[in-house]
C-alpha cells in the first residue's frame, strides 16, 4: 500500500516529436503525445507494476485451495553381529491434501484487498499516463520556444553586429564617437554570449524531449490550447476533477484496501479449521530374510483439526493496531490529494488566463516597439539619436519577441495542465493515433489462475 500510494501523484517532464526536414509534413503535438504514450520507459514500469499487482489477487485466492504435497523417504540399513550379517531396505512414498475449511473469513478478506489494490494500482497508472502526457506536451512546447529564442538571438547579433560595423564607419569619417563603436561592441559581445546561452538550452530541451519520447525532436510543428476541451469556470473544472480525477480516485480504493486489511488481522483471532487426508505406502526388504519382514504395506487417513489461538505474545493485537492506524492514514490521504488536485487545477487555470492576457499584450508590444526601432534608426541616421538608442531599442524589440514565444509556450502548456488537473488529459479524449493499453485484459488473464508459470504474453 505504502509504494502505490507515494506513486500516486508523481510526475515527469516531458517534450515531443522528431521527423526528417525533408519529410512532406512536420511532426505534430499528438504525434509526440502518441509516441510518448507508446515509448516512454517510466509509463511501461507504471503497466509492469500494475501486473504485478494483479497477481495479488491470485495469492489470495490461493487461500480457498487445496494444497497437495508428495513425500517419499528411503532407508537403508547393514546390521554386523555375531558373524551375521544383515541389510534392511524401508521406503515411505505418500501423498498428503490439506484443505482449510474456515481461517476466520481472512483469504475473503484478503481477496477483497487484493482487487481494491488492483483497481488503485489502475487509477494510479491513469494518473501516471496522464502526467507523462502533460510532460510530453510541455516538452514539445518547450523545444519550439527554445528553437525560436535561439533563432531571435541569432537574428539579434547578426543586427548588433551590423550595427557595430555601421558606428566603426561613421567613426572613421568622423561622423560618430568611440564611444558609439565602444557600446556597439560591447552589444554585440553580450549577443555572442546570449546566443550561445539560447542554443544550449535549445538542445537540453531536445534531450528532455527525447527522454520522455524516445525520438530526436524534427521539425515541429506550431500548436495550439486544446480549449474546446476546458470546462466553462474554474469551479465547473474543480467539480469535474473531485469526481474524476485517477489520484482521488486511487486514494478511495486505497482506504478500501486498508479496511479489508483490518479485518483480515482481526480474522487471526478467529478459530482456525484444516481438513487433511493422505495416503502412503510403506516398504521393508531385509537380506538375509532371517525375520520375514519383507513386504509392503499402504495406509491412509483423513482428519479435521480445530486450532483456537488463545495468545500470541501481543503479536496479533499489534497488527491490527497497525493496519488500522493505516487505515486512518489512508483516509487523511484522500483530503491530501483533493487539495493537490484543487491547488494543481486553480493554478493551471490562473496561468492559462494570464498566459492568454500576454499573447495578446506582447503582439502590441512587439508592434510599438518595432515602429520605435525603426524610428529611432532613422533619427540616428539624421543626427538626432545615438547608437546607444538603437540599442535600447532593439533590445526592447528582441525581449518582446521572446516574451511572446514564452507566453504562445505558456497558453499551450496551461490548457494541457488544467486537462491533466481535471483527471481527463486522457488517450481517448486528445483522439491520440494509438492502440490503447488496457490493464484489466491482464487482470482477467491471471485472477483465476490454478497453475502456470508461464506470463499470459508468454514469458
Amino acid at each position: 500500500m505504502p509504494p502505490l500510494r507515494k506513486s500516486v501523484l508523481v510526475a515527469i517532464l516531458v517534450s515531443a516529436t522528431a521527423l526528417s526536414p525533408l519529410a512532406a509534413s512536420a511532426e505534430t503535438i499528438t504525434g509526440a503525445l502518441a509516441k510518448a504514450y507508446q515509448y516512454n520507459s517510466q509509463l511501461n514500469a507504471a503497466r509492469a507494476g500494475v501486473r504485478v499487482t494483479d497477481e495479488g489477487v491470485a495469492i489470495a485466492k490461493s487461500g480457498w485451495r487445496p494444497t497437495v504435497t508428495g513425500s517419499s523417504s528411503i532407508d537403508y540399513t547393514s546390521t554386523h553381529a555375531q558373524g551375521s550379517t544383515q541389510n534392511i531396505t524401508t521406503g515411505n512414498f505418500g501423498v498428503q491434501i490439506n484443505q482449510t475449511l474456515f481461517d476466520g473469513f481472512q483469504t475473503r478478506n484478503n481477496v477483497a484487498a487484493a482487487e481494491a489494490q488492483v483497481k488503485a494500482s489502475v487509477e494510479s497508472l491513469r494518473n501516471t499516463e496522464e502526467n507523462i502526457l502533460f510532460n510530453a506536451a510541455s516538452a514539445y512546447m518547450d523545444v519550439i520556444r527554445d528553437r525560436q529564442v535561439a533563432v531571435l538571438t541569432e537574428q539579434n547579433l547578426q543586427f548588433l553586429t551590423e550595427q557595430a560595423r555601421a558606428a566603426r564607419s561613421r567613426f572613421e569619417v568622423g561622423e560618430g564617437t568611440r564611444t558609439d563603436v565602444a557600446q556597439a561592441d560591447a552589444s554585440r559581445a553580450t549577443a555572442v554570449a546570449q546566443l550561445s546561452a539560447a542554443r544550449a538550452t535549445a538542445l537540453a530541451s531536445a534531450a528532455t524531449y527525447h527522454q520522455i519520447v524516445g525520438d530526436e525532436p524534427g521539425k515541429l510543428k506550431a500548436a495550439s490550447p486544446v480549449a474546446k476541451l476546458l470546462p466553462s469556470s474554474v469551479d465547473s473544472g474543480l467539480a469535474i476533477a473531485s469526481a474524476e480525477h485517477p489520484a482521488i480516485l486511487a486514494t478511495e480504493h486505497l482506504v478500501d484496501a486498508a479496511a479489508f486489511v483490518v479485518k483480515s488481522s482481526e480474522g487471526a483471532l478467529l478459530p482456525q479449521v484444516t481438513a487433511s487426508a493422505g495416503i502412503s505406502d510403506n516398504y521393508s526388504h531385509s537380506a538375509p530374510d532371517i525375520r520375514s519382514t519383507n513386504g509392503t504395506s499402504t495406509s491412509a487417513n483423513i482428519g479435521a483439526t480445530l486450532t483456537i489461538p488463545i495468545y500470541s505474545g501481543g503479536r496479533t493485537s499489534a497488527l491490527v493496531r497497525q493496519n488500522k492506524e493505516s487505515l486512518s492514514e489512508a483516509r487523511i490521504q484522500i483530503d491530501v490529494t483533493r487539495d493537490q488536485v484543487r491547488q494543481a487545477l486553480v493554478t493551471a487555470w490562473t496561468q492559462y488566463t494570464s498566459a492568454r492576457e500576454s499573447v495578446d499584450a506582447n503582439r502590441q508590444v512587439i508592434d510599438a516597439a518595432q515602429l520605435a526601432l525603426n524610428g529611432v534608426i532613422e533619427e540616428r541616421n539624421v543626427g538626432q539619436r545615438t547608437t546607444l538608442d538603437v540599442l535600447n531599442a532593439q533590445n526592447a524589440v528582441i525581449t518582446a519577441k521572446i516574451n511572446q514565444a514564452s507566453s504562445e509556450r505558456d497558453v499551450v502548456v496551461a490548457s494541457y495542465a488544467i486537462l491533466q488537473a481535471m483527471g481527463r488529459l486522457s488517450v481517448d479524449r486528445l483522439g491520440l493515433a494509438v492502440t490503447k493499453y488496457r490493464p484489466e485484459e491482464h487482470y482477467n488473464a491471471v485472477k483465476d489462475k490454478w497453475f502456470g508459470l508461464r506470463t499470459p504474453d508468454g514469458r
